[in-house]
């Protein structure tokens, strides 16, 4: 997939800004004709933007495109302002529907804002508008346009996503019922990652279920390694609660926020605050984040910072192979390979551990 971080390198690289060939300069009224003239894209965004306020558009960037979207940085005559400063906005569009292609990130999007917000906090772009092109095929998301640039401050990183996974579920986040799941499916990767909703204020229980069908369960089904499966459903499955005997009471998990796919290329900053990007979000157990910190380049440095504010529970490393194994199931689901050993060795790792709870029992 592309990832932002490439569009603003890309953006970076553009020698001059673009004009809409087709649209009149600022101030200057639309004619019926010229609206009905231009690509359907250039039409939604100047209704768009009229619609809310915004004036006219004013200038379009390229920025590149993936094999399924085009992308462009657009500003405004009249732009709205976040901290002081006029807003452009960062455009996806795509052949095909909203629900399809960006429903699912633009709830994504808006429940990390949501779950963001204040000093010390993670920088997330706001979403304005998505949805189906008015006339014609096609669809689009306007989000803010963020000046994206490498990775900063571990510890500020660490900070911010403790602040964002201890963020209550509330409605405006989209989880008015402190659920696990999401109020849709979305995709890890290219991987379809289902989000029913588990019953209203769940716990550790509802989580164990819900970690144990719709994610180990729904990558081994993917996977069709009959090893795996049979360790997972035999062995590990049945007794997976012995991982979680720590996490009852005063300690029972509680939905958390998660990127859900939070590896480095994922991770930088803008206007000077850590950022994260290309989410596949739900509501999860927090230590469920780190499944991917294999690749993601985590510091001591980073771990200081989170676990300032969120300190490490005693069963952590015992759950880690388990959280682990659902981003190796997912990337040998994506390219094949060794990743199988690798998630083959996490639940061997598992069946181990519960072997020796049980025999201390």
């Amino acid at each position: 997939m592309v990832r932002l971080s490439n569009v603003v390198l890309l953006l970076s690289a553009a020698s001059e800004s673009l004009a809409f060939s087709s649209i009149p300069t600022a101030g200057t009224r639309l004619l019926g004709t010229q609206l009905a003239a231009m690509a359907p894209l250039d039409q939604e965004l100047e209704l768009w933007a009229s619609s809310a306020g915004y004036g006219q558009i004013d200038k379009a960037i390229p920025a590149g495109s993936s094999g399924w979207a085009s992308f462009r940085k657009v500003t405004v005559t009249n732009p709205p302002e976040s901290e002081g400063k006029p807003v452009s906005f960062f455009v996806k569009s795509s052949s095909r529907s909203a629900e399809e292609m960006f429903h699912g990130e633009a709830l994504g999007l808006q429940a990390m804002y949501e779950c963001s917000q204040g000093e010390d906090s993670l920088r997330i772009p706001k979403v304005y508008h998505y949805g189906d092109f008015s006339e014609g095929k096609g669809s689009l998301i306007v989000m803010e346009y963020l000046n994206l640039a490498g990775r900063s401050d571990d510890r500020a990183l660490g900070k911010a996503m403790a602040k964002m996974h201890l963020a209550p579920a509330t409605e405006e986040a989209g989880n008015p019922n402190k659920a696990f799941g999401f109020p849709v499916d979305n995709t890890i990767g290219g991987t379809p990652q289902p989000n029913p909703w588990t019953k209203p204020n769940s716990g550790t229980q509802e989580w164990i279920e819900f970690f144990r069908d719709h994610r180990i369960g729904h990558q081994l089904d993917l996977a069709g390694d009959s090893y795996s499966s049979k360790l997972w459903e035999k062995d590990i499955a049945p007794r997976l609660h012995l991982l979680f005997e720590d996490l009852q009471g005063e300690k029972e998990i509680k939905p958390s926020l998660l990127h859900g796919d939070l590896w480095s290329g994922n991770i930088g900053s803008a206007d000077g605050k850590p950022s994260i990007f290309d989410p596949a979000v739900y509501w999860g157990h927090h230590e469920a984040e780190w499944g991917m910190s294999w690749c993601a380049g985590f510091t001591q440095t980073f771990w200081d910072g989170y676990n300032s504010i969120i300190p490490r529970d005693e069963g952590f490393l015992d759950r880690k192979p388990l959280y682990d194994c659902y981003h190796q199931l997912n990337h040998y689901n994506l390219f094949g390979g060794g990743y199988i050993s690798s998630a083959r060795g996490h639940l061997e790792s598992l069946k181990k551990k519960l072997d020796a709870k049980e025999k201390a029992k």
